[in-house]
């Protein structure tokens, strides 16, 4: 099984309506969905896989959540071998312990983080000894990249190289923008090993975050999806480094996400 320490590999969405939400990935990005534990309860957790398996969750937002204002968005999960003590280092490192660690029961044990410049993650170590097998790169339905809009671009380009271990490529020049800095989690420095990138958050953002590229076919048969079922295309379809497409998008709900995929493909 693959060491998924310090690395993204369970995303999670949290939205108003599940059951929407599921149906509109379900057609767009091609996903299964499947009730975990196999059984009806008040607050339901639907596993969600792509084309190589599991990739993430689907659950209705917290009530108390929901009160304090939270809206649809997604999530994601960086493996760590000890939650405790990974939560206390990142804030020691200028992170923030947002909800301190707790075992979720049958799961695993997990915390709430926020890098310094205010974007949310989490750290997730599963209670089962087998781990996880990470997809192929850019396997349909999977996740093909990461992208953080920093909200303090210097100090959480130190805080993921620096605590997780990731390494750096090519920086992009990309103007008034500022610069597109190519990170690895898996390691190497070369195009090829990269697997996603850290700019500064856009002035239209209302917060800093990450965003996750689902890998598609063809990105316009994708983009008919998207709007067919509700969605809303907010930038793309737009060719980057590598030959691929992406657009950004936000679901029927209102949570942000994005694709990635090719131009004439299924």
């Amino acid at each position: 099984m693959t060491d998924m320490t310090g690395k993204f590999f369970w995303y999670e969405l949290m939205t108003s309506d599940p059951q929407a939400a599921l149906a509109f990935y379900g057609n767009v990005v091609g996903w299964t969905s499947q009730l975990f534990g196999g059984e009806r309860i008040d607050d339901p957790y639907h596993v969600v896989a792509g084309s190589a398996g599991p990739l993430g969750g689907v659950m209705a937002i917290p009530a108390e959540a929901r009160d304090c204002g939270m809206t649809p968005w997604w999530g994601g999960h960086i493996g760590s071998a000890d939650v405790d003590a990974d939560a206390a280092r990142l804030s020691a490192a200028g992170g923030t312990v947002k909800r301190p660690p707790e075992d979720i029961p049958g799961v695993g044990r997990f915390a709430v983080m926020s890098d310094p410049g205010g974007a949310i993650f989490m750290l997730l170590k599963g209670s089962s000894p087998e781990g996880m097998e990470a997809a192929p790169p850019m396997a349909p339905g999977h996740v093909g990249w990461h992208e953080l809009y920093a909200g303090d671009y210097d100090k959480d380009l130190a805080f993921y190289t620096g605590q997780f271990g990731w390494t750096q490529g090519d920086a992009m020049d990309m103007g008034p923008m500022g610069s597109y800095q190519l990170v690895s989690q898996t390691g190497g420095t070369d195009f090829a090993a990269m697997t996603g990138g850290i700019m500064p958050v856009l002035k239209d953002m209302p917060v800093p975050a990450w965003l996750f590229y689902f890998t598609v076919g063809d990105i316009d048969a994708a983009v008919e999806r998207v709007t067919a079922g509700g969605g809303t295309v907010l930038n793309g379809p737009q060719e980057v480094p590598g030959g691929g497409w992406i657009i950004q998008a936000s679901d029927p709900q209102g949570a942000m996400f994005a694709l990635v995929g090719g131009k004439g493909g299924a």
